[in-house]
């Protein structure tokens, strides 16, 4: 893996605002994800590939090393 990607991050469920702090996978975009406390399935939003680069806080290691590469 790249130095610097970071694999994990923490998602807030848009619906109750529970946070929870996941692993990112690194071979495959997470598209959905059911929040631990409420059970509100999350989807990416329009324009984004997974649910780390739409809910959490870091985005996934696939956009991390993308946004490396255009620096």
């Amino acid at each position: 893996m790249t130095k610097g990607i970071k694999l994990a991050s923490t998602v807030r469920c848009p619906e109750c605002g529970f946070q929870s702090k996941e692993q990112m996978p690194t071979d495959f975009c997470l598209i959905r994800y059911e929040c631990k406390l409420c059970g509100h399935i999350m989807i990416p939003t329009e324009g984004k590939c997974c649910i780390f680069c739409s809910f959490g806080d870091v985005p996934c290691p696939s956009v991390q090393k993308a946004l490396s590469v255009d620096s």
